[in-house]
Order: C-alpha cells, then sequence, then structure tokens
C-alpha cells in the first residue's frame, strides 16, 4: 500500500466539505434571500420569559447566550437562525385587574427599549417599515414592540395612544379573555365581535399607524375587525384552522377575508395549534388531571395530589404525547398559501411563549431549516422572500399610508 504525500493532505480534507455544500443546495439560496429581505418574526415572547424566570436579574444579565433548556432565544442564536426583525410581544395576564396590566406593560416595554440600549450593535429599536430595512442593512435586528391583549389598554384610548408613543406597532385585540369590547377565541363569547367601542379601537389602531392584530380573537371579532380596518391586519402568531380546528387559528373563510384585506397570517409554532392529534390529546389529557383531582369536591384522588400524579403518569405512559414536526408547521404555511395566496403568510413563532416545540424548530437558530423545507417543497427564492418578510413590511407600509391619510380624523 503506498502513502500519499503530506502535501496532498490538506486537498483531501477539503473535499468532504465541497460535497456537503452540493448536498445542501438550499444553505446559499437562503443566506442570499436573508441578506436582501429581512427575516421578520411576529411574535416572540423573550421579554416576559426574562421577566418571569430572571425577575430583576432581566436588566443586567447577559443576553448573548441563554441555556436553552429555559429559553428559545438569545443573541447568539438569532444571528444563526439570520433573524432580521422581531416583534418582542410585551404580553401580561389577562386574569389581571386592567389597571396593573397597564403598570406591567409599561415595564415589558422598557425592557424590549433595553435590548437595544444595551446591545447597539445587534439590535435597532424601529417602527417603521423603512427603518425596519435600514436595520437590516446595517446588520442589526429590527426589534419592534407588539402589545398582546386589549385589557392591556384599560378600557382607555388613550392609554393606546400613550403605548403608540412608546414605539409598539400593534396591539392584540384579546388575549385568552373575552373582554369588555371584544370577544376571545379561548373564553365564553359576550358580544358576537367587537362592541361599539372596540370598533373604534379598529379605527384609532389605523390612525395611529398601529397594525390590527386578530390573533387570539374569536372569528366574529376577526370579521368584524376585518370589516372596519381601513389598513391590512395581522395575525402575529395564528395558524391554519383546516388543519387544526382550534378556535386559535383562522378558517379558510376567514383566510380569504384576509386577502381580500391585504393582511397576512403569521404561522405560531405552538404544538397544541399545529397539531390536530396534539391537539386532541392535550383536551384528554386535561381531562383525566381533573378526573383525578379536583379541588375542593371532585376527582377519583381528592386530598391526595400524589396518588392523583400517579395516575397521570399512568395514563401518559399509555397515551404518549404525539410528535409534531417542522414538516407539520410548513403543512400550515402551504396551506395558507393555497387559499389566501402566497402574499398572505409569514412566520409568528411564539418563541419563548409555549412549554414546547415542534421538532426541528427548538428555537431562533432554527428558522433556515423550515425554509429549506418549504424550499424542497418547490418554494421559489421570491417567495420565500415573501414570507420571510416582505409580506409584513408591504402591512406595514401600507398602515403607516393609511395613517397619513386619517390625520385629519379626530382622535377617539
Amino acid at each position: 500500500m503506498k502513502t500519499l504525500p503530506l502535501a496532498l493532505l490538506p486537498l483531501l480534507l477539503a473535499v468532504p466539505s465541497a460535497h456537503a455544500a452540493d448536498a445542501d443546495p438550499y444553505t446559499a439560496r437562503i443566506a442570499k434571500v436573508l441578506k436582501a429581505t429581512p427575516l421578520i418574526d411576529g411574535h416572540n415572547d423573550w421579554p416576559e420569559a426574562l421577566t418571569d424566570k430572571m425577575k430583576d436579574a432581566r436588566w443586567t444579565m447577559d443576553l448573548r447566550h441563554l441555556n436553552p433548556a429555559q429559553f428559545h432565544t438569545d443573541i447568539e442564536r438569532l444571528r444563526a437562525g439570520q433573524v432580521g426583525g422581531q416583534f418582542w410581544s410585551v404580553w401580561v395576564s389577562a386574569d389581571l385587574p386592567e389597571l396593573q396590566q397597564v403598570q406591567d406593560t409599561l415595564e415589558q416595554i422598557d425592557l424590549a427599549h433595553s435590548f437595544a440600549r444595551r446591545y447597539p450593535n445587534d439590535f435597532a429599536f424601529v417602527t417603521t417599515a423603512a427603518q425596519a430595512r435600514a436595520a437590516h442593512k446595517a446588520g442589526r435586528i429590527a426589534s419592534m414592540i407588539g402589545v398582546e391583549g386589549g385589557g392591556q389598554i384599560d378600557g382607555s384610548l388613550a392609554v393606546l395612544r400613550a403605548y403608540k408613543d412608546l414605539g409598539a406597532s400593534y396591539l392584540t385585540l384579546t388575549h385568552s379573555r373575552t373582554i369588555a369590547w371584544a370577544d376571545s377565541a379561548t373564553d365564553n363569547p359576550q358580544h358576537d365581535g367587537l362592541t361599539p367601542f372596540g370598533g373604534s379601537v379598529v379605527t384609532e389602531l389605523n390612525r395611529l399607524g398601529m397594525l390590527v392584530d386578530l390573533s387570539h380573537v374569536s372569528e366574529g371579532t376577526m370579521l368584524d375587525a376585518l370589516r372596519v380596518s381601513k389598513a391590512p391586519v395581522i395575525f402575529s402568531h395564528s395558524s391554519a384552522r383546516a388543519i387544526c380546528n382550534t378556535p386559535r387559528n383562522v378558517s379558510d373563510a376567514v383566510l380569504k377575508q384576509v386577502a381580500a384585506n391585504g393582511g397576512v397570517v403569521m404561522v405560531n409554532y405552538a404544538p397544541q395549534y399545529v397539531s390536530e392529534a396534539r391537539r386532541i390529546w392535550s383536551a384528554n389529557r386535561s381531562a383525566e388531571m381533573a378526573r383525578y383531582n379536583a379541588p375542593p369536591f371532585g376527582g377519583l384522588y381528592i386530598g391526595d395530589p400524589e396518588g392523583a400524579k400517579k395516575a397521570l403518569a399512568e395514563w401518559e405512559k399509555a397515551n404518549p404525547e404525539p410528535v409534531v414536526t417542522l414538516s407539520e408547521v410548513a403543512d400550515h404555511i402551504d396551506h395558507i398559501a393555497k387559499v389566501a395566496g402566497v402574499d398572505h403568510v409569514g412566520l409568528g413563532s411564539d418563541f419563548d411563549g409555549v412549554g414546547s416545540l415542534p421538532q426541528g424548530l427548538s428555537g431562533v437558530q432554527t428558522y433556515p431549516a423550515l425554509l429549506a423545507e418549504l424550499m424542497r417543497r418547490g418554494w421559489s427564492d421570491k417567495d420565500i422572500a415573501k414570507l420571510a418578510g416582505e409580506n409584513v413590511l408591504r402591512v406595514m407600509a401600507t398602515a403607516e399610508k393609511v395613517a397619513a391619510q386619517m390625520q385629519a380624523t379626530p382622535a377617539g
């Protein structure tokens, strides 16, 4: 057996990497797309996750690298995921008194602003589509704010205007609870959609140039808001109801209305909104929990929490949680593009706002893997760019134009 000259060794070692590049034709395509178009996620709960888990340390801790077991987001992984823009959700519990929600919202807004103050080479706080493009061109992640719940304005358009002055870019009309002026998707309806004041909120959002976010709202509220809004709406983190039949998702009938409105549905990764099997399993598990222990009077193991815990573990062993995958998220994107059109779909992960995630989408570093899956399905670079950011940037720019046209409209 002959020995190869040592001078040839570097050349031979270089061969596998060349073959690997040939085997993955998507990496270079994705990099090219995301260099020209910022990848913008419609919904990430990092501010709330930092608040909940780190308390006062959130103001000073190093955000460049965090434990992936605790957080889906950090600066290193945002860079690895080629993220160009992010709407940071400022969420507070809808169960709190609304005045307390306002105070907590202000703290969350300040925390979102602090990202750019503390890491100016990585983040730039922006409020317009042009500013988002400029931040991306300068190599920074465009940081925007979404207020995730109508209860957070405490029934006051003045509070809404104050949020706008502090840089908020959208308001989600409800969160998990029906409020005095709008029905939630996950609570008993009281208004059959929006009340007259709810319509005024939508109009004021249009006048301010803030986006109307219809994630979390009932279908009646969706349809009322689409009827009232003069600007395109968004669903910052919702998926397709035809695939997973939860009211948190968007029906085909509403998808067609979104297309007519010019809006965008930004697809959510939460497993219970992605997989019908996972949704049903979750409902069955909740029923079992109540069957075993529902204080103060119900449950087979009432007064014996350890017994209830053991019984639930046995049920889970016999009924394993269905696996949810990246491919299923891509199915939602494909469906929305088919029904509403490729101009009306985007990405709204809900990172750091969910307890579990689909396989292959463990954190903000995984966006390229999802885009590669869509490319494997035949998506063009132009359509990938629309999904990644062009669609929501168009919606933002149109909302800005509508606001300019409405400046003569009196404030509510």
